[in-house]
């Protein structure tokens, strides 16, 4: 089957699907859904008067996007239809914003799911998004702060960014000039109280809850009865690490990681069992007891291209996808997006369907992959 694309609401799709044996899915976290979130039923629809404008921001979505406006992902009911397509046992794993993963946990367990974990995925390459207290404070006072000259923004060497000039940055800076900005002296004895006061911290780790559709009798029955309710332990197991140098080298395979505790040495060639914790390196940097397992955040390889601001690396990707679908099992990603989840599905041997509401990401997708079907019309996906 290879991929197929579903260009609308993956909702209505559920009903002209195949069965699925395992969605892999990064829904959107709706981060700023705030009118919906807080106001009471009936409400008018919040102003965006004011200084801050917060309301306005809020409204639409993660970085400006509309498709992450709204609750789809945290409404049971858009799971309950999920669930409808999936085969009895067949797990899925999707991706949360640190606010609002709660949410989209229980719509997931109120749809009828059983969480069986919650998955960590931590990074070191987080940006903080904090707003400035004491400059808030100077500004809301009306008190200007001392101008400060800034470079023009480019690298500390080579060519300016952005530039087709390929002479120095530095030389260019001086032609173009330095533009200026408030300072970090604070102008008032108020702001000066709050100074080095944020709002936020650094992110730096995303959660995945790992669910599991309710079984057909037993876990060995449902596995035999329908290829799903297990996770494939020895596919994900992580590369153990090398022995300490007391130890004598084993001929061939790896130490288990309870020999030392237990005073024996055991050798093992099959890897650490999969950890629920996943990390890019930079956590915890080269501490024998942290090597879970590295996963750093998404390369220029792994956007290829896309202008998706969500991408996920592909072997992040890969692991989820082998972690939960059985051999020859097809994958639904219900919001593809830039379609990660569906080109690691088919690195792995899998079948994927992809869904998505978007016209920019449909497209996108198209000219990625080698897609194999892809209607408005619900009844040509088993065409």
């Amino acid at each position: 089957m290879g991929v197929r694309l579903f260009h609308g609401d993956c909702r209505e799709a559920v009903d002209f699907l195949p069965p699925i044996d395992a969605v892999v899915t990064d829904p959107p976290y709706h981060l700023t859904s705030i009118v919906k979130r807080f106001g009471k039923a009936g409400s008018a629809a919040a102003k965006s008067d004011g200084p801050s404008g917060v309301y306005k921001r809020a409204s639409a979505g993660f970085m400006g996007q509309a498709w992450d406006g709204g609750d789809v992902a945290f409404q049971p009911e858009t799971w309950v239809r999920i669930g409808e397509a999936m085969k009895p046992g067949a797990h899925l794993v999707a991706f949360g914003g640190s606010r609002t993963f709660h949410r989209l946990v229980c719509a997931i367990e109120d749809a009828g799911f059983e969480i069986r974990d919650t998955l960590f995925w931590l990074y070191g390459s987080g940006f903080p998004k904090s707003h400035d207290v004491s400059k808030g404070i100077d500004k809301a006072l009306g008190a200007e702060r001392e101008k400060v000259r800034r470079k023009p923004r480019a690298a500390t060497s080579g060519t300016m960014a952005g530039s087709s000039d390929t002479r120095p940055w530095i030389e260019l800076s001086r032609e173009r000039g330095f533009h200026e900005v408030d300072g970090d002296t604070p102008a008032t004895a108020a702001a000066a109280a709050w100074e080095g006061w944020g709002t936020a911290l650094k992110p730096a780790f995303e959660p995945i809850v790992l669910a599991r559709k309710p079984l057909d009798g037993t876990v060995a029955a449902n596995v035999l009865a329908h290829g799903t309710g297990a996770v494939n332990v020895d596919a994900c197991r992580i590369e153990g690490a090398d022995a300490p140098a007391s130890w004598p080298t084993p001929r061939g395979g790896i130490w288990r990681p309870d020999a030392a505790a237990r005073g024996e040495l055991v050798a093992s060639d099959k890897g650490r069992w999969p950890a629920n914790v996943l990390h890019d390196g930079e956590a915890f940097g080269d501490a024998e007891w942290s090597r879970y397992f590295y996963c750093a955040k998404a390369s220029k390889a792994d956007r290829a291209g896309s202008k998706h601001p969500t991408v996920k690396p592909q072997s992040l990707m890969r692991w989820l996808c082998r972690l939960i679908t059985p051999p020859g099992g097809t994958i639904l990603d219900p919001f593809a997006g830039s379609g990660s989840t569906l080109a690691a599905a088919g690195a792995e041997g899998f079948d994927a369907i992809g869904c998505d509401i978007t016209d920019q990401w449909i497209a996108e997708m198209e000219s990625r992959f080698d897609v194999t079907a892809r209607s408005v019309e619900l009844e040509a996906m088993l065409a």
